[in-house]
Formats: structure tokens, sequence, C-alpha cells
């Protein structure tokens, strides 16, 4: 038996389990970075100091 013919079931019972789990796990990877992307964001965005909404005086 050649070295394909080992690999041939193998590949044929847990090929397609092993490329859609690859798939998810890309798809995943991408919505993650995209929320640390956010994340970072929302830090940016928070570090910075409000307006002060009590400066102007109304009469």
């Amino acid at each position: 038996m050649t070295s394909f013919e080992l690999w041939l079931p193998i590949l044929s019972e847990y090929g397609f389990p092993v490329m859609v789990t690859l798939y998810l796990l890309y798809r995943l990877e991408r919505k993650l970075d995209l929320m640390i992307e956010v994340l970072h964001q929302l830090k940016a965005d928070s570090t910075k100091k409000p307006p002060n909404l009590f400066t102007k005086q109304y009469y």
C-alpha cells in the first residue's frame, strides 16, 4: 500500500469536518478582529474629556 492509499481513507473520513472547522474558525477570527478594533476605538473615545455642559450661563 502506498502512502496515498493510506491517507485517502483518513482524508475522506475527516477532510470535510476539518474544512468546515477551518472555515468557521476563519470567519470567527475576522469577527474577533473587528470586535478588537471597535473596542480599541471605544477605549480611545472614552479617554477623551467630555464637554462641560455647565460652563454656559443661561440668564
